[in-house]
């Protein structure tokens, strides 16, 4: 079976974020007041696999080895069987 999957990874709380406080500055010199910025990427593929256990686990280990820094950085895993 076809799964889509979906990895939003973000800096943990309380680490710094110069991207994200860069863009805020340049939001407010163009007039816009922004509270709060966060930077977020996101990566998306599709897995086949016998079942959404074996996909959660191997997303979690592409999480921890390759995908984020898991010292700075969480990560979120969303799968969903692909619709044919």
């Amino acid at each position: 079976m076809k799964y889509n999957v979906e990895v939003m990874i973000s800096l943990k709380k309380g680490m710094l974020n110069p991207e994200a406080s860069t863009i805020q500055r340049a939001l407010a010199l163009l007039g816009y007041e922004v509270h709060k910025t966060e930077t977020l990427d996101i990566v998306k593929f599709s897995m086949d696999k016998d079942n959404e256990e074996l996909v959660k686990s191997e997303v979690e280990d592409m999480c921890e080895k390759l995908l984020c820094n898991p010292v700075i950085q969480d990560y979120q895993i969303s799968i969903n069987p692909q619709q044919d």
